[in-house]
């Protein structure tokens, strides 16, 4: 090969690699990064958010999103990095949705005020209130934890806010408790069977890893949550309800378990564009069959009771879109 024939080959080559360069680059600008906030490890929020990356992610070469779901603090703490445009999406507590919307209850979103961007994507699984005591505790109700060891979970977390609702309502402070520790949701168990701590909360759709291990791992048992206070609570606030934890899924607990919850939801900010929450939605509704077997605290899920039922803010218009495509609104 002549001199002018390597250097037009190599020209060739240089332009086409070029040419790939860019277009590789391009392609990487013309994709979108989705970030849903979860919580614990061991919780099913994190489940909840990693099961929907996955089926976004499967339609990537499609419609260009790549989500990640990675483990946060909590129903609190997802809605302020929202909020904050740290994430795009994450879960809440129903509670916790209506109380950022309204600006209320917690100290932050009474400081901050309304959010009023604040948007619903779906509800997801109910979350029972669940405390869980060593068996050599001496709790046998709620009630018996003053003067206890509790954990009442890390600041910024859903059951730590929904604690400290009831607490407020039985004129209850961290001085009530023995110890009043903040460890985070998958940290619980095992201090519970290191006998570190008494008790351990948590709001937590069934079965939850997190209770399984507390239960098998040391001799410990689900305790009612019940009484006037709790009772005031479910009728002045439609979010909670009552709710059983069924007799037989964890091992000391055989029988139901009488508590009150409320429902996990996904949420959103109105700044989220609108085609990337379509395109969100749609990756879980399109295949809801793979979604609910991801988990058994999903089994029982229901379209059209997920966009309705646990939900304060406003749908999002981008989950409208998809629903009304659907015939479901």
């Amino acid at each position: 090969m002549s001199l002018k024939n390597k250097l037009a080959t190599t020209l060739l080559s240089s332009a086409v690699g070029l040419a790939a360069s860019f277009s590789v680059t391009a392609n990487a600008a013309e994709q979108t990064y989705v970030t849903i906030g979860t919580g614990g490890q061991t919780g099913v929020y994190y489940v909840v958010g990693q099961s929907i990356c996955r089926l976004v992610n499967r339609q990537t070469a499609d419609h260009g999103i790549k989500c990640t779901a990675p483990s946060t603090g909590g129903s609190v703490a997802n809605i302020n990095a929202v909020r904050q445009g740290q994430q795009d999406m994450g879960m809440a507590q129903s509670d916790w949705q209506f109380h950022a919307l309204h600006g209320s209850k917690h100290q932050t979103f009474k400081e901050q005020g309304k959010f009023e961007d604040l948007r619903a994507l779906f509800s997801v699984h109910n979350e029972p209130f669940t405390l869980v005591a060593r068996a050599d505790s001496g709790i046998e109700h709620f009630d018996d934890l003053e003067g206890k060891r509790v954990n009442l979970t890390n600041p910024g977390s859903g059951t730590r806010g929904t604690m400290e609702v009831i607490m407020e309502e039985k004129g209850w402070t961290n001085e009530t408790f023995k110890l009043a520790a903040e460890l985070k949701s998958a940290e619980q168990a095992q201090a519970l069977c290191d006998n570190k701590i008494d008790a351990m909360i948590y709001a937590v759709g069934h079965p939850s890893g997190a209770i399984k291990e507390a239960t098998t791992s040391c001799d410990a048992k689900v305790i009612p949550v019940t009484g006037d206070v709790i009772n005031k609570l479910i009728k002045e606030n439609d979010f909670y309800a009552n709710a059983t934890i069924p007799g037989g899924m964890y091992k000391g607990s055989d029988q139901d378990v009488a508590t009150f919850g409320n429902a996990a939801t996904m949420v959103t900010s109105a700044k989220v564009d609108a085609d990337t929450v379509y395109q969100v939605v749609k990756a879980v509704f399109d295949n809801f069959d793979r979604f609910k077997r991801l988990h058994p605290a999903f089994n029982n899920l229901d379209p059209k009771a997920m966009i309705s039922g646990g939900l304060s803010a406003p749908l999002h218009e981008g989950a409208v879109r998809y629903y009304k495509e659907k015939g479901w609104m």
